[in-house]
């Protein structure tokens, strides 16, 4: 699998000097699997970017997967520009709910007042297949869903292809059950085995006692899933839309240096993920 991020940023899009290094552009995530099957998950601002860079290397077919509805995982679909080619050819997998719920949500917000262009004027070929919540396959890669703690509800996926796994955990809170979601221990099974995990990171500790139910996990919530799970390398991901470069370092600091205290340090790599980084697994 190769994956690469095109957004980290939670909750709004930013902008300016102080967010270069990390980024500003909302949830997307690609992997490209053994099989030459592209997968896109989720559709904020960065998916932009990845839109722009398919055109201009004339790929045609790709395979979308929501977590969740929430806007700062859908602003940027209407913004996709393989929507507006009658070439390209998108299947959409009904996550994270099954029925036609992943219909619903690119119909309503492709449409007046919200948006000038309806969904029924896209010239790319778009078709639906079923997915969650049971595993499904797409080419050489098999796909687990698991219920999200958050508002609303959604799902995180682990990806498995070839003896590899990739666990992608955005908007997930550790510290409180929602309706829907499951228990810490729940995501510490499903994590077991994986080579890499991204995981919901949008507060520091202190942020999180004032925030509890809004959905989000702490920085250090996050580092003992990684630990408990016995994870060799956690992104940490949904980057707070006020947490500068230079607070993101910082945060990242904090963790190593919590690793280093409880004597885990080496075991595992824990970084803040950027848009454009890239993971070979």
């Amino acid at each position: 699998m190769n994956i690469k991020c095109w957004g980290s940023r939670g909750s709004i899009p930013v902008s300016g000097r102080e967010f270069q290094r990390y980024g500003g552009d909302t949830t997307c995530i690609e992997i490209r699997t053994k099989s030459d099957d592209l997968i896109i998950v989720d559709a904020g601002t960065g998916i932009r970017r990845l839109g722009n860079r398919l055109v201009r290397e004339n790929r045609h077919v790709y395979n979308f997967i929501f977590t969740h509805s929430h806007w700062d995982h859908l602003l940027g679909f209407p913004f996709f520009k393989p929507l507006y080619n009658e070439n390209c050819r998108i299947m959409m997998h009904r996550c994270p709910f099954p029925g036609k719920y992943v219909e619903a949500i690119v119909t309503k917000m492709m449409r007046p007042p919200h948006f000038p262009v309806r969904y029924s004027d896209l010239t790319a070929t778009v078709s639906y297949r079923d997915g969650c919540p049971a595993p499904f396959e797409i080419g050489s890669v098999t796909i687990t869903p698991i219920a999200l703690s958050h508002p609303n509800g959604g799902c995180g996926y682990k990806f498995q292809e070839e003896g590899k796994t990739f666990v992608f955990l955005t908007d997930n809170e550790l510290g409180f059950v929602h309706p829907g979601g499951c228990e810490y221990r729940d995501y510490v099974k499903f994590c077991q085995g994986a080579d890499l995990l991204i995981h919901d990171a949008e507060f520091l500790p202190e942020e999180y006692e004032a925030s509890i139910e809004w959905g989000h996990s702490s920085c250090l919530d996050a580092l003992k899933l990684a630990v408990d799970a016995g994870v060799p390398r956690l992104g940490l991901f949904h980057l707070n839309q006020d947490r500068t470069d230079d607070d993101v370092d910082r945060m990242v600091k904090r963790c190593v240096r919590n690793l280093s205290e409880s004597g885990t340090g080496n075991r595992i790599d824990c970084f803040a993920v950027a848009g454009d980084m890239v993971f070979e697994l």
